[in-house]
């Protein structure tokens, strides 16, 4: 009580805690809320086996990464409402209430009913437990930055902020790793079926502990130096929404750090963490254990690499460092997934090389091949032709054939006529589709296009660095990142007009990533065409940082 009545009082009980608390409980609850959010990321498979098993393969999946994008897409309304109440009332009320709520939405998940047993209401709990999500982790980011900010002396903003960056790696770090515990553990003493059964809720009940660490962390802060002084002399803003976004001032520099910062670093980060370990499962074929191993180790160099470019961006300026990152990233699109195919399923490599796939069909006879709401039934010949090669996750040309033809699959020299199931009764509809898959998939495996990845032909060492290369070029954006964006804007406003760029970068970009490249790939039929939509967010940035993005490194906070 003589904490809270000190801060009404406008005294500087900040200055009692010292910059390493400040720094470790920020960070700590971060990392708890980036655990979160990256459990469900990272069991996408199983969510939507789980929860939208009425729906095809394809369908269930992509709806599953639309989920994931849901959650993302309510973060700026939190950021708003937080924003708010960080300019108005305080930094620590707003961060604190954010992990309370995002640790109940999540340890809610890992109680849910599953779609076997509840129907639709499965779906749509978890559709609600998302949006709670997203929307406390709206206010989370911004809260936390700015208050390690507002303590930090000038010359280490970007160091101590970057400890803020690298509560992302920590929390992701512990998400895998907690998954592959469970997946070792239960799969050890229940059997190889029950993680996916019920063992997946495990990683989701943790986070129980892991929320009261978080809230016993958090109430031992008071507010930021920065803040207190600010309400002591009466210059905090009334109306935070009108100031930011409402003077042409101020909401030019908002769409600045949009554009500039955040566009980059929501196709840059998303697709480093996040779609490319739906590439590496969905289309690769890799065994997830795998994949968590090899991204709890890229991770871990992640975390590294947060702090040393945030520290390199007190230096050198926080620009060049992060547009060092964008370029790179940039550069590194296309050869690294490429790369990432040889080092991690040479066979497919080798059988794209040696026998291309082609679909000639009537393009009238083809739907898009995305359907999360589960309508489409995919009978035509060339839906099923294409709606196959897309589970099976191989790239293919799409060539017109003659109208009302059926659908051939060239595999090499082989030719395989689809049949259609459009217009039969539903289970002779079921019978002629699965003859046509079955069809094409003895033609795959003919041509030596391999079911899933060959454990014993992966090149480890090759496939971590190309990871490496990925969170190099993410660490150097987001590690000055925070530290930019604090300084980007004034006392009055910074949590309200900082927060809404960040999180719809994060959202609305980042977010939807894994979502909209897997739809482009089943559209098109490339397994790398997804990239184009990360490839251009990225593009844009590096335009718009390179030539209107001002240094910010020397710029006091307290105004």
């Amino acid at each position: 009580m003589a904490e809270i009545a000190a801060e009404t009082a406008g005294a500087p009980v900040a200055k009692a805690v010292g910059l390493r608390t400040v720094v470790a409980a920020s960070a700590a609850g971060t990392t708890f809320e980036w655990y979160d959010f990256f459990v469900f990321g990272s069991l996408t498979q199983v969510i939507s086996k789980t929860f939208f098993s009425g729906l095809p393969e394809t369908a269930g999946y992509i709806a599953a990464l639309a989920l994931f994008g849901t959650g993302f897409a309510f973060r700026p309304l939190g950021a708003l409402v937080f924003g708010r109440i960080g300019d108005r009332v305080g930094r620590k009320g707003a961060f604190l209430v954010t992990v309370v709520l995002m640790g109940g939405a999540t340890v809610a998940i890992g109680v849910l009913p599953s779609y076997a047993q509840a129907g639709i209401i499965a779906p749509a709990l978890l559709v609600l437990m998302r949006i709670v999500q997203g929307f406390a982790l709206g206010g989370e980011y911004g809260g936390a930055a700015i208050y390690v900010a507002e303590h930090a002396p000038p010359g280490a903003r970007g160091r101590s902020t970057s400890w803020v960056q690298s509560s992302a790696a920590f929390g992701l770090f512990s998400a895998l790793l907690v998954i592959l515990a469970t997946r070792v553990v239960v799969g050890h003493a229940f059997g190889p079926t029950a993680f996916d059964a019920w063992g997946w809720r495990v990683p989701f009940l943790f986070s129980a502990g892991l929320l009261a660490v978080s809230i016993f962390m958090r109430l031992k802060l008071s507010e930021s130096p920065a803040f207190a002084k600010m309400k002591a002399e009466g210059e905090g803003s009334k109306a935070p929404f009108a100031e930011a976004f409402g003077q042409w001032a101020n909401l030019k520099v908002v769409l600045l750090a949009l554009v500039a910062i955040m566009f980059a670093q929501g196709a840059v980060w998303y697709t480093t963490f996040f779609y490319i370990q739906t590439f590496m499962e969905k289309f690769l074929k890799v065994d997830p254990a795998i994949i968590n191993w090899l991204m709890v180790a890229a991770t871990a160099v992640s975390a590294v690499g947060y702090v040393a470019f945030g520290a390199l961006s007190d230096r050198v300026g926080r620009k060049p460092v992060m547009l060092f990152g964008m370029t790179l990233m940039l550069i590194a699109y296309f050869p690294g997934f490429h790369m990432l195919t040889k080092t991690l399923n040479p066979a497919l490599s080798e059988a794209e090389a040696r026998t291309p796939i082609v679909v000639v069909a009537d393009p009238a006879d083809c739907s898009l091949q995305f359907d999360p709401v589960g309508k489409a039934s995919f009978t035509s010949s060339c839906d099923i032709a294409k709606s196959t090669l897309a589970n099976a996750g191989v790239s293919y040309r799409n060539e017109a054939g003659p109208a009302g033809a059926p659908a051939v699959v060239r595999i090499g020299a082989n030719a395989i006529a689809t049949p259609s199931a459009s217009g039969l009764p539903k289970d002779v509809a079921k019978a002629v589709k699965t003859a046509g898959e079955g069809r094409i998939k003895a033609g795959l495996s003919g041509a030596g296009y391999p079911a899933k990845a060959d454990p014993a032909r992966i090149n480890y060492l090759g496939a971590f660095g190309v990871l490496v290369l990925f969170v190099v070029a993410a660490a150097a954006l987001y590690g000055p990142m925070a530290a930019c964006l604090v300084e980007l804007f004034p006392t009055r406003i910074r949590y309200t007009a900082m927060s809404l760029p960040y999180n719809i970068g994060t959202g609305w970009v980042g977010g939807f990533v894994p979502f909209t490249a897997f739809a482009i790939v089943t559209a098109v039929g490339n397994i790398y065409s997804g990239l184009w939509y990360p490839f251009g967010f990225t593009l844009i940035a590096v335009v718009v940082c390179l030539l209107f993005l001002p240094e910010t490194k020397d710029r006091p906070l307290d105004r």
